[in-house]
């Protein structure tokens, strides 16, 4: 899963709880325990937000939403312990989809009608698994990505009517699926990273509407790991991650953009000692949001990252106390959430509202 195989490399940004928690400015109208690793939006008044509440054997699926004015806890399956949720998908008011992995190794795919959430049949490998990106083009066409429990990639897909594992490429013996983006029924995107007993490499594969195939992608310095994706058109496609660097082990921020041909690396701030990118949201060529983590000496806050059609630059982040992390962003109707979790162990949701994040 994202939460714990994707920030491996990277614990250093969490750090040990705080004693603060999240600030005045932030937006989460309750004081919920646990952490939140997805978002969606589909309008100003309706968004989505998933993760987990409590810790390991005993963790629950955490489901949030914003209806315009506050942020409130949905009932959300939880068929054991140990269950999460690590991404999720909106279409509209009445369809979303919400994936994850249960306590016992199984997928879990969670759909909402409109009215309740309620588990759907997902396939799962005998050797287990989990799924950590989820995107939904149409009623009928949605996909979701993840693992197996052999270190393989996972790819499911939804047809309508039932959800099907499809083949996909996995290279190495330690591989993962850590995101997925779709434009079109002929152009989906999925991220992770691919390893075979040593420092893993990105991994980026695409559906041309027939089958899923590898695309080269860089690889920059001993180890480097992707852990989200978005895409606007056919033409344009935003890759985030990070580089585990020689010697330190220390990370760096990783963005890879598509231009139509080639995934190339973009520049990018990285602040602190280790810096780490987990979530982005592209509305248009020229406009994106990308989200993660930086450490210091005196703990890790918040990164948060902006596209303005020519260079990524560094954009503040509220005044918070405590250690935090932003895990998840999505960009809807000139605004934006991004969601993660404090050094308090409690969630965090914070809101641009055209001018600031608060």
């Amino acid at each position: 899963m994202r939460s714990s195989a994707m920030l491996f490399a990277i614990v250093a940004l969490v750090g040990a709880p705080g004693s603060g928690g999240l600030a005045g400015a932030a937006v989460a109208g309750t004081e919920v325990s646990g952490q939140l690793v997805g978002v969606a939006a589909t309008s100003a008044r309706s968004a989505w937000a998933v993760g987990s509440t409590g810790s390991g054997k005993a963790g629950k699926t955490l489901i949030m939403r914003w209806n315009g004015s506050a942020w409130t806890r949905v009932a959300s399956p939880s068929p054991g312990t140990g269950d999460g949720l690590e991404a999720v998908a909106a279409l509209s008011s009445a369809d979303a989809w919400a994936v994850g992995a249960t306590g016992k190794g199984k997928t879990l795919i969670e759909h909402w009608n409109g009215h309740t959430w309620k588990q759907v049949a997902s396939p799962s490998p005998a050797q287990g698994g989990g799924l950590d990106g989820v995107a939904a083009l149409t009623a009928a066409d949605a996909w979701a990505v993840g693992a197996t429990g052999k270190g393989k990639t996972l790819i499911e897909h939804w047809n309508g009517h039932a959800w099907k594992q499809l083949p996909s490429p996995s290279p190495g013996t330690a591989d993962a699926l850590t995101g997925v983006a779709v434009t079109s029924a002929v152009n989906a995107w999925a991220v992770g990273y691919t390893g075979t007993g040593g420092p893993g490499k990105t991994l980026i594969v695409r559906w041309n509407g027939h089958a899923w195939t590898r695309v080269a992608s860089p690889s920059p310095e001993v180890g480097s790991f992707l852990s989200g994706i978005s895409a606007t058109s056919r033409d344009n496609a935003w890759a985030v991650g990070y580089n585990v660097l020689p010697r330190s082990n220390d990370t760096k921020s990783l963005i890879l953009r598509w231009d139509g041909k080639h995934w190339k690396r973009v520049t990018s701030p990285s602040p602190g000692i280790t810096a780490g990118l987990f979530g982005v949201s592209a509305a248009s060529a020229s406009s994106a949001w990308a989200v993660g983590a930086s450490y210091a000496k005196a703990g890790s806050t918040p990164l948060i990252l902006r596209w303005n059609g020519q260079r990524w630059t560094r954009t503040s982040a509220p005044d918070l106390t405590g250690t935090s992390v932003l895990h998840a962003v999505t960009v809807a109707y000139g605004k934006a959430w991004a969601v993660g979790s404090s050094g308090s162990g409690t969630v965090l949701i914070i809101r641009w509202n055209g001018t600031t994040w608060t």
